[in-house]
């Protein structure tokens, strides 16, 4: 089967742990990253940076396909704006699923989006667009993600869930059965969650504290 060509936008550490992925996957080709903090030619993992985001339009025209690789920690901001753009344009967002994550066929997973090595999507659950699945990230059933969100490394939102728009949730937070979680807000490594918040902000802590505002 030949390879489809998919095109990087952010050139991080986390493009590199997208690249893995697609590589593994085996259904893309990357043909190059954009990227406006590096120079035209370098390299990340044997790919080469091919320019910034005003190279977008043309890519669109050419039928590439993209996937936004700039991370995602404190705001969704950037990645939101990217998307938005990026759907303006008309442009082909791929979805990446690594091989060694496991995807419920009843669950369903918005465009744009990467599961990623480990992470498990159980039956019903459903996540929105442009969506980070990080490793060994848990999504149980019936629980409802919403769009342009992050669920770091070992995370766990357990059944009938409901997380809302550009949250971001910590490596090794737990999210307590049937909580609904507000927009835009920040879950901090390691907390957990056992009432429903809000009131966007930052939490942390056992049982879960807001700490400071979004």
């Amino acid at each position: 089967m030949q390879k489809k060509p998919i095109i990087l936008i952010g050139g991080g550490g986390h493009c590199r742990s997208c690249i893995d992925v697609i590589e593994q996957e085996n259904v893309y080709q990357v043909e190059g990253i954009l990227d406006s903090s590096l120079n035209a030619g370098e390299l990340i993992d044997g790919y080469p940076v091919i320019g910034n985001d005003s190279l977008i339009e043309e890519l669109v025209l050419a039928k590439k396909s993209f996937l936004i690789t700039v991370g995602q920690i404190k705001t969704a901001r950037i990645r939101l704006n990217i998307y938005q753009n990026l759907l303006q344009l008309g442009a082909n967002m791929a979805t990446i699923v690594s091989p060694k994550a496991y995807v419920s066929s009843r669950a369903t997973i918005g465009n744009g989006s990467i599961i990623m090595h480990g992470a498990c999507i159980n039956a019903g659950a459903t996540t929105g667009v442009n969506a980070i699945i990080n490793t060994n990230a848990l999504i149980e059933h019936d629980a409802t993600i919403g769009d342009h969100c992050h669920l770091s490394t070992g995370s766990i939102v357990n059944g009938t869930c409901v997380i809302n728009d550009q949250v971001f949730i910590g490596s090794g937070a737990v999210i307590a059965n049937n909580i609904t979680i507000a927009p835009e807000t920040i879950i901090g490594a390691g907390t957990i969650v056992i009432k429903n918040i809000t009131d966007a902000g930052i939490y942390a802590g056992s049982p879960h504290k807001k700490i400071a505002d979004g």
